[in-house]
């Protein structure tokens, strides 16, 4: 236990501490406790801010805050959330506090300067609901002198949420990386991969440039592999700032690390592994002739867990001239017409089944990964955030393709192999023979049967008429944000504009193809879900929309309809006009915070002529803790179906950010508490008689998912087209073994 009050060392923190410090803290003392090169530092426990609010006579101020905001009023929401942090900002120390802060901070420098510092905070509960609160927080990196650390430390507190603060010296890397002690892009489990780049790692992480790639056999550490990626700047430190350097001349077309460096820094990361009997996803730093570890984790995702019998059928292919070769960052192999994003305007063009081409990836840009075929980018490597997301969406990805935008071209006709990094020269009309032979490989069998239904997830309205086709129940999911995106204003733009007949005309077209093609199998639209960052990018969308610092818990979903129910009536008189002729289209809201939420979108559904009904179904998204928790409430407010949101409920579940790079390791669609939520849900629901589904891309990804949810007798599974033939096997199996 701490001496101290406030500050626990590295060396007395022990696994029992993690509700004081948080478990990221903790595996750092660990391994530095072991002897591993961890760079020093301590760590702030949560009790300092709650004795920071108490000696500030806060807490009464910050209660009458949170009492007087209206949670439904956007702006009034932000305005509470800038005072809370002018509050924290203004605020002082308390003499104790600081001056065990600031005696820590002074033993991590020298008799004269004062230490330049690396800040992160520690979630000291992956569940808990302060979690949430800064998913968008990242390391600040490079902080020197008394003020500038207690400024930072207020950053973190501003939030609101009481974490542990880690502090720990910064490491000047001459390189940096990250390396995983598992093989991501196959799932071998007995090689060490290294990605390395000059200067600090984070335009690494961040996918900005392509890193040196090395091969280690992780037993006899024998290299098995060297791939050498120019880079032409890397990310510095000069004084109190990160700023980025150009490499010098002759550095730039060389090896990141010697042989020597590759297999002295393969020995520890596979003491690493030993000491933690499972793959670790590991960030680490050279300097000054030493190598450290900066962070570890569990890797929880590999690609071996998400290639399927179609991956393994269309490799037997026999691919023809190679036109581009990069790394492979998540196994498969597509083909599809070449879409080149150069901007945002260029998203609007892509249409499903597109191999999309990347200078980079920025986040903003992910979202639209699920209309991809297949992604390759010009920089990044397999630990960037193109990589790591089309890892765990299942679309293969190519990503170091030195000037992939420059040689390819819009419309061209290429193979993308996720394996081996290479994008070959294909047509059609050559291959249309071998394509036919893969299709009754792959294609669903008409003759099973299945008590569970099968639906599909759809977007776009020229797939309609060919997936009909297929032997499934119907739709499950029919995304709105394609069709909105195609007509590219923002709604509340529209209503300035004039245009609302134009805006309804155009989705109520879109509708119909769906309902035309599949009826009278069941069309289940669901509602709108943009977030606040994704409608900015549409015409105007600037002019209605927060900026808001998490999108994701933000304004969206039922929330968005009763604040702005005018645009909600755009859709719904979409709906309500397409009813008239197809009775098949049904519909669901998403992201639904409470049942009072659930009964006021009931009330402007049939203010706009909508009334659930026999021939008029309701359904729920069940996609946040509260849906599980109070499901019996929400089912009493008169619903037909619900359906899992696997993505957004496993990031709220796990309070885990997959599109963070710190986290993302944690972020488990097969965890133990998904399990328990499904489970309970699916229980109630079998109670009032009401129907049960799952649309997220989990159930198009993981067989164990899918046994496990036929075991506990879900109604439906609404999985992606291409993954039909495969979940239609596993859901007949699992039938069988079950009877």
């Amino acid at each position: 236990m701490s001496k101290l009050k406030y500050i626990f060392g590295f060396e007395e923190i022990e696994s029992d501490n993690a509700q004081e410090v948080g478990p990221k803290a903790v595996s750092l003392s660990e391994m530095a406790q072991l002897g591993f090169p961890i760079p020093q530092g301590f760590v702030i426990s949560p009790r300092a801010f709650e004795d920071f609010i108490e000696q500030n006579n806060l807490n009464k101020t910050l209660r009458d805050i949170a009492k007087t905001v209206n949670k439904e009023n956007i702006k009034e929401t932000q305005s509470a959330s800038s005072n809370f942090s002018r509050l924290i900002q203004k605020a002082n120390f308390p003499k104790e506090l600081k001056e065990e802060i600031l005696e820590a901070y002074g033993k991590l420098g020298g008799l004269f300067k004062q230490a330049h510092v690396a800040v992160r905070p520690s979630l000291v509960s992956q569940d808990s609901a302060k979690s949430n609160a800064l998913g968008h927080l990242n390391t600040s990196l490079n902080i020197q002198g008394e003020a500038s650390l207690l400024e930072t430390v207020k950053k973190y507190w501003s939030t609101g949420a009481g974490v542990a603060i880690i502090v720990q010296k910064m490491v000047e890397a001459e390189s940096a990386g990250v390396a995983f002690t598992i093989d991501p892009t196959d799932g071998n489990k007995h090689r060490v991969f290294i990605e390395a780049v000059w200067g600090q790692g984070e335009l690494l992480t961040s996918g900005q440039i392509s890193p040196d790639k090395y091969l280690v056999e992780r037993h006899s550490l024998k290299i098995e592999s060297i791939s050498v990626s120019p880079q032409k700047y890397q990310l510095v430190l000069t004084g109190n700032t990160v700023h980025t350097k150009r490499v010098s001349a002759r550095k730039q077309k060389k090896q990141k690390l010697t042989v020597d460096q590759i297999t002295s820094l393969a020995k520890i990361l596979q003491m690493v592994h030993a000491h933690y009997y499972f793959p670790q996803d590991i960030e680490w730093a050279f300097s000054h002739g030493q190598f450290y570890i900066l962070h570890a984790r569990p890797v929880t995702t590999t690609s071996q867990q998400m290639a399927d019998s179609n991956q393994l059928a269309i490799e037997s292919r026999k691919p023809k001239a190679v036109l581009l070769k990069g790394q492979g960052a998540s196994p498969g192999i597509v083909k599809g017409h070449v879409r080149i994003i150069k901007s945002r305007k260029d998203l609007s063009k892509v249409k499903k089944g597109e191999i999309l081409v990347f200078e980079k990836i920025t986040p903003d840009l992910i979202p639209f990964f699920k209309l991809a075929g297949g992604v390759v980018t010009n920089q990044g490597g397999v630990t960037s955030h193109a990589a790591l997301i089309t890892r765990e969406l299942g679309i293969p990805c190519v990503v170091g393709v030195d000037n992939a935008t420059r040689k390819l071209k819009d419309g061209v006709v290429v193979t993308l192999n996720g394996n081996n990094g290479e994008v070959t020269e294909s047509t059609w009309k050559t291959e249309q023979k071998q394509e036919k032979q893969l299709e009754v490989e792959i294609k669903p069998n008409q003759e099973i049967k299945t008590v569970t239904k099968i639906y599909l997830n759809l977007a776009e309205p020229e797939e309609a008429k060919e997936a009909a086709k297929l032997p499934s129940a119907g739709i499950g999911l029919l995304r709105a944000e394609f069709m909105i995106s195609e007509f590219g204003v923002h709604p509340r733009h529209v209503i300035a504009q004039g245009r609302q007949k134009e805006y309804v005309d155009k989705l109520k077209e879109g509708i119909e193809k769906f309902c035309l093609a599949f009826n009278p199998r069941p069309v289940i639209y669901r509602a709108t879900d943009f977030k606040s960052n994704e409608y900015r990018n549409l015409q105007g969308g600037k002019t209605y929309e927060p900026e808001e610092d998490n999108p994701m818990l933000g304004f969206r979903g039922a929330f968005r309809y009763i604040a702005d129910p005018e645009v909600f009536e755009l859709e719904l008189a979409a709906v309500r006009s397409v009813r008239e002729k197809y009775k098949n289209l049904h519909m669901m809201i998403p992201y639904v915070r409470s049942p009072e939420e659930l009964l006021h979108v009931k009330r402007i559904m049939a203010a706009a002529g909508l009334y659930r009904g026999a021939s008029f179904k309701l359904w729920m998204m069940i996609e946040l803790p509260i849906n599980v928790i109070m499901i019996e409430d929400f089912l009493r407010t008169g619903i037909d179906g619900v359906s899992f949101g696997s993505n957004d409920l496993t990031m709220l579940l796990l309070g885990t950010d997959r599109d963070n790079n710190d986290v993302r390791a944690a972020y488990n669609e097969l965890s133990p508490a998904v399990f328990w939520a499904l489970e309970k849900v699916v229980k109630a629901c079998k109670k009032y008689k009401i129907e049960t589904s799952i649309c997220g891309s989990a159930a198009s990804v993981y067989d164990t998912l899918i046994e496990k949810l036929v075991g506990l007798g879900i109604g439906s599974i609404s999985v992606s087209s291409d993954s039909l033939g495969r979940v239609q096997k596993v859901i007949y199996e699992a039938e069988k073994s079950n009877k």
